[in-house]
C-alpha cells in the first residue's frame, strides 16, 4: 500500500484548524462538543502515512497542543492521541483504509477507545473520578465516525499527487 504525502502547509494548518474548532465551536454551539476533530485528524494523518512512528509523533504534537488549550493536566490528550496514532498507522499498514465503510468502522472504534482511555487516565492515573455515560459515548462515537468519513473525503483532496 502506498504512503500518502501532504504539503507541509497542510500538515500544519489542518491540525491547528481542528484544534481551533474543537476549542471555540462548543463555546458558541454547545452541541458541537460531541465532535473530536483533533482525534479524527490524528487518525487520518496516521493512517495516510502508514508509519507507526510518524503516527505516534503526529498524535503527540496534536495532543499536546490540544492539552495546552484545555483545563486538563498537560499530557492527557497527548497520551491518548499517541496511542491512537500508533494504532491507526499500524492498521493502515495491514488493511485498505480508503474504503468509506472501513473508515466509518475504524473511526467509531477509535473514538470509543479514546473515550475509554480518557476515563482510565483520569480515574486510574490522576485519581479524578468522573462519570462515564455509555449511551452518550456511543452516540458521540457514531457522530464522530460519520463526521470522520466526510472529513477524510475532504482531506483526501489535499494529498500531493505524484
Amino acid at each position: 500500500m502506498e504512503e500518502h504525502h501532504f504539503h507541509p502547509f497542510v500538515l500544519i494548518v489542518v491540525p491547528l484548524l481542528a484544534i481551533f474548532f474543537q476549542v471555540y465551536l462548543p463555546l458558541r454551539f454547545p452541541s458541537f462538543s460531541v465532535l473530536d476533530l483533533p482525534v479524527l485528524v490524528v487518525i487520518y494523518f496516521s493512517v495516510s502515512r502508514r508509519s507507526p512512528i510518524a503516527g505516534t509523533l503526529i498524535g503527540l504534537v496534536i495532543g499536546l497542543i490540544q492539552d495546552a488549550m484545555t483545563h486538563l493536566p498537560l499530557g492527557i490528550n497527548g497520551i491518548i492521541d499517541c496511542i491512537l496514532g500508533y494504532l491507526s498507522a499500524s492498521i493502515g499498514l495491514r488493511i485498505d483504509v480508503d474504503n468509506p465503510g472501513t473508515r466509518l468502522l475504524m473511526n467509531f472504534v477509535f473514538i470509543l477507545l479514546a473515550s475509554i482511555l480518557h476515563v482510565l487516565i483520569l480515574s486510574r492515573l490522576l485519581g479524578m473520578h468522573g462519570s462515564w455515560f455509555w449511551l452518550h459515548e456511543l452516540i458521540r462515537a457514531v457522530v464522530n465516525a460519520l463526521a470522520g468519513v466526510i472529513l477524510f473525503a475532504l482531506l483526501d483532496r489535499l494529498r500531493q499527487r505524484d
